[in-house]
């Protein structure tokens, strides 16, 4: 078994690359219409901070002020109170200084109160607008984009990369927030204090600034790496539980262990990386500011102790003014130290607003033009004009505009067509059948109709109008699809029938049930209807998935039914009486069906032969059998009467699964 390639490089790369200033998008695109809620948080946390630098002001004042020499009205600021309103008295002045620290706890918890209310409400309603808007985008995309994508990879992009965007937008802008009014309102107090001994305090701000952009520099890719390597870890894990049953039927637990330690692996060294960058840096940045308390101190307390400025520093500090520096001095260590975070929270998020965009900003192949004309079908007559189609146009990344230009061209090889120049008529109400070799293109033919892919050249018409040229939802509401794989929804057997047709009545959902010959099995489940089916059905057998699906097409009343080998998981008996309810169900609108057991399409009024993605023979059964062509060896095979195909039938089909091989290899 070929193992994948977990180093390879980050999955939204190409994405990546094509987006510019995320995190402004961010906040203009997604934020501005939750400005109430920001303002508050941004308002009071100016003011919850600003009141968190009064309490050692006010200590300031009591102690050169009531407890020392110096006049009170000098000690407060008068943005506090005008001077006429201070009390003469020292006990007067006392209580004025205590009733100052109280009303600045007190309203301080109120603004703490409002800001966290104000940036936790932001950051997750942001949060949980980018997360939907980035699902819907995500389901609106082509099936390619998802052929290319490991599930765990966009599990990724809508759980962690999202939830580093809250974190930023609650904890990183909280905290910036508060760095910058504690920076500027500590400066500013600083100085108004005494100007020479901010200057001492503040010495280290340059250095941290300096050492702070070298951080950000280093750490940005490294966090990119690390959103990659999460998604890698994510999608193996799903991989594995998704597939548990066979890695258990396969005795691999072992294998898929290290497998799942080796990818592990990657993503501790990917993200260690990132870690002894900033546990080192961390640490320093608290060493720089603390060089900054260590200085006030050394040259306050050597100010006070000598009663003259050491050096250049002249005039006098009061005691209070130097307990103030002190206090001030240490709160501003912290805000300082957690600049790095700030810049650490905003780096993890800047990288993960690259993933979410780039996938928002992603250009599907398939047009869906909202404005288009609903699809009318009246008779349900659908024609295949010349019809090509090779998937190799889903890898490239050609822009609408580029394919249009380039589609007059010619393909240097034909060969690697899936679907090579097929016409076809059917006439509204008809049975037409697809029959031919694995990998004939069979199932491609039908996706082409639903337009899960476009067709490179020709056109595919429903009554006359171009599947490209009417609204997608409108086509695909027209049609009623059972795939080779009968997916459920985990809930119940009725909400997996309902899907799609959710306002059915219950006796709608029992008439198509019964229809799909899946009545009976779903009254003996324990809870008959309201029954769980489990993740993906898991709880029922294959067959039953696949009649819980075929009834679900049921229910939906298409216009034209679509059957991918319907009935491939149930046993003939089964087969037969499903078969007889899809022969009611087809009798009056048009359908197209894929079958492996030739006997179930054998009353189809048209039976396409595809080979090579061509179609090499047409016609009913029985024209088919005298034409001694593919078809009819194929059903001498399945009915007994010879005991294999022809040697050229053969070696045709070694050759078309050598260039399979090649062409997944590539």
């Amino acid at each position: 078994m070929q193992d994948v390639d977990w180093e390879k490089d980050d999955p939204f790369e190409d994405q990546r690359d094509r987006v510019e200033s995320p995190m402004r998008r961010l906040l203009f695109e997604y934020g501005r219409p939750y400005w109430i809620p920001v303002t508050v948080g941004l308002i009071s946390s100016v003011f919850a901070r600003a009141l968190d630098l009064l309490p050692a002001l006010m200590l300031a004042v009591a102690i050169d002020a009531i407890f020392g020499d110096a006049v009170f009205a000098d000690q407060v600021p008068l943005v506090l109170l005008p001077e006429a309103w201070l009390p003469a008295t020292a006990s007067g002045q006392f209580w004025l200084v205590a009733i100052a620290i109280a009303a600045s706890f007190a309203f301080g918890a109120l603004f703490h109160w409002l800001r966290n209310w104000g940036f936790n409400a932001f950051s997750q309603e942001i949060q949980h607008d980018v997360r939907t808007a980035t699902y819907d985008k995500m389901q609106r995309l082509d099936m390619e984009f998802f052929a290319s994508k490991q599930t765990g990879e966009m599990m990724s992009v809508l759980s962690n990369d999202v939830n580093q965007l809250e974190r930023f937008l609650n904890e990183g802008m909280n905290s910036a927030t508060r760095l910058i009014v504690m920076v500027v309102g500590i400066s500013g107090l600083l100085f108004w204090l005494n100007p020479q001994l901010a200057l001492v305090s503040l010495a280290p701000v340059p250095f941290i600034a300096g050492f702070t952009y070298v951080f950000v520099k280093k750490i940005q890719p490294k966090y990119a790496a690390v959103r990659s390597s999460v998604g890698n870890v994510n999608s193996r894990l799903e991989n594995n539980l998704g597939g548990i049953s066979v890695i258990k039927s396969s005795n691999t637990e072992a294998y898929e262990s290290d497998r799942v330690e080796d990818v592990s692996r990657k993503y501790y060294d990917t993200n260690w990386e990132a870690i002894w960058l900033r546990i080192r840096f961390f640490p320093a940045l608290q060493l720089i500011s603390g060089v900054g308390f260590v200085l006030t101190f050394a040259v306050g307390g050597y100010w006070i102790f000598t009663g003259s400025g050491p050096g250049p520093f002249t005039g006098t500090l009061q005691t209070g003014t130097f307990v103030a520096f002190i206090l001030y001095t240490q709160q501003l260590v912290w805000p300082m130290a957690q600049f790095g975070q700030v810049i650490n929270m905003y780096q993890r998020a800047a990288a993960s607003s690259e993933r979410i965009f780039g996938l928002m900003d992603e250009d599907g192949r398939i047009e869906r033009d909202d404005g288009a004309n609903a699809l009318e079908v009246t008779e349900g007559a659908v024609e295949y004009d010349d019809v090509s189609f090779t998937y190799e146009t889903y890898s490239g990344a050609q822009t609408a505009s580029e394919r249009d230009d380039s589609s007059g061209g010619s393909q240097d090889d034909h060969e690697d067509r899936i679907i090579d120049r097929i016409s076809f008529d059917v006439d509204g109400g008809e049975t037409v059948a697809l029959v031919g070799p694995t990998g004939a293109g069979k199932s491609t033919v039908l996706k082409l109709l639903l337009r899960l892919y476009d067709v490179d050249e020709g056109a595919i018409r429903v009554d006359g109008q171009d599947v490209r040229d009417v609204s997608l939802s409108s086509l695909r509401q027209s049609m009623g699809y059972v795939g080779q794989e009968s997916f459920l929804f985990y809930g119940t057997v009725e909400e997996n029938i309902t899907y799609g047709t959710f306002d059915a009545s219950r006796e709608e959902i029992v008439a198509a049930a019964k229809a799909a010959e899946a009545h009976e099995f779903i009254q003996n489940l324990p809870e008959g209807y309201d029954t769980m089916v489990g993740e993906r059905g898991v709880k029922l057998s294959g067959g039953q998935r696949q009649r819980v699906a075929i009834a679900r097409a049921v229910l939906k009343d298409p216009d034209i039914l679509v059957l991918d080998e319907a009935t491939s998981d149930v046993d003939t008996e089964t087969e037969m009486l499903i078969q007889r309810s899809i022969d009611d169900l087809t009798e009056d609108r048009t359908t197209f069906a894929i079958a492996h057991r030739l006997s179930t399409i054998k009353d189809a009024d048209q039976i396409l032969v595809l080979e090579d993605g061509q179609i090499v023979e047409r016609g009913s059964h029985t024209q088919l059998l005298e034409n001694d062509g593919l078809y009819s060896h194929l059903w001498g095979v399945q009915a007994g009467e010879i005991d294999e195909l022809p040697q050229e039938f053969i070696e045709r089909a070694q050759r078309r699964q050598a260039r399979t091989e090649v062409e997944t290899d590539d």
